[in-house]
Order: C-alpha cells, then sequence, then structure tokens
C-alpha cells in the first residue's frame, strides 16, 4: 500500500445527512445535506477562514461536494473533485442501522456483500489524498467518515474513531500524526 505523504493538510466529513441523524448506513448512497448539516458546513468555514487554505479537493458525492461549494464560498476556493476520495461502498449494508458489522469490517472482515473491503478502500483513499496534496497547500480534504478511517489507519492512528460530521481537523505528520480540531 502507498504511503501518506507527510505533508499537513485539514480535513472535513461532510455536514450531517438525514442518514446521519437516524444512524443509518450510507455508504455509496448519494443523500443530501440537511438544515443542521448544512449549518455545520456553514460554522466549519468560519472556523477555516484565515487558515491560509489554497485548495480544497472534495468527494465527488453530493453531501461532501455541497460541504466543500460552502465552505469554498467563504474562503473564495473552488473545490476540486476526486471520485477515488468517494465514500466506501457497503453494499447491502446501505440503508440500514449501523452494527456490529462495521468494526469488524474495519478491522478487516466482514466485508457487506456488494461491498467494498477496508483493505481496498485504504488503497484507493490514500493516493487521492497523495495527489491532493501535491496543489498549492494547505490543501483542505473535504470526505467522509470511513474514508477517513482509512486515511487515519494510514497515519498509524486507531480506525476505529468516528469523525464527527462538519467538524474540521488539522492533520500534522509525525510518528504518531496530529490530529487537532479547528475551533
Amino acid at each position: 500500500m502507498e504511503r501518506l505523504c507527510p505533508t499537513a493538510f485539514f480535513f472535513l466529513r461532510h455536514g450531517e445527512t438525514d442518514w446521519n441523524a437516524q444512524g443509518l448506513t450510507q455508504g455509496r448512497t448519494d443523500v443530501a445535506l440537511n438544515a443542521a448539516g448544512i449549518a455545520q458546513a456553514q460554522a466549519a468555514a468560519r472556523r477555516l477562514s484565515g487558515r491560509g487554505i489554497r485548495s480544497i479537493v472534495a468527494s465527488t458525492l453530493g453531501r461532501a461536494r455541497q460541504t466543500a461549494g460552502l465552505v469554498g464560498a467563504v474562503l473564495g476556493l473552488e473545490p476540486t473533485g476526486d471520485d477515488a476520495l468517494v465514500e466506501a461502498s457497503f453494499g447491502s449494508e446501505e440503508g440500514r442501522q449501523m452494527g456490529p458489522w462495521y468494526d469488524r469490517w474495519v478491522a478487516g472482515g466482514d466485508t457487506p456483500e456488494g461491498g467494498e473491503a477496508f483493505c481496498d478502500l485504504q488503497s484507493r483513499v490514500v493516493p487521492a489524498v497523495n495527489r491532493a496534496l501535491l496543489l498549492p497547500g494547505p490543501v483542505l480534504i473535504v470526505g467522509h467518515g470511513a474514508m477517513f478511517r482509512a486515511v487515519r489507519a494510514a497515519m498509524g492512528l486507531s480506525a476505529l474513531v468516528r469523525t464527527e460530521n462538519g467538524a474540521p481537523l488539522h492533520c500534522r505528520p509525525g510518528s504518531p500524526w496530529k490530529l487537532t480540531a479547528v475551533d
């Protein structure tokens, strides 16, 4: 697997959707932001303002694109999309309540029928993040929960940590990497 470039960047998980609020598995199902998610994206934009961000790269799923667009409007930047940053496919689990299968999936087992294995997600996402980090920085990457779990694993951090919707993080290389909430 490709190593993650040791370059600092910002990460933002998309704002909340109705499925997030209901605890449903989204994956590649393209669920739009709800009112709370729009407010989260707007608040994240204010927190990221003045941080010198020069490039925004987002998943091409609507919830991430909308989040990136709301942030970009405040920062005066036009986000670009990368299909390789889309969320994992959870196959037969999409639209169902999150369950114990999820932690087993992150650990490398129990890939849902028709879904994407965690190791395959990581093999897809890490090169996409590395490509984004070649852009003028600092770079903001807007993506998804499981997608960022794969990045966390590449950082040498636990992948069994949930990233909150609409809560920007500053990611700094080190051994291990340091993730700091952007207030």
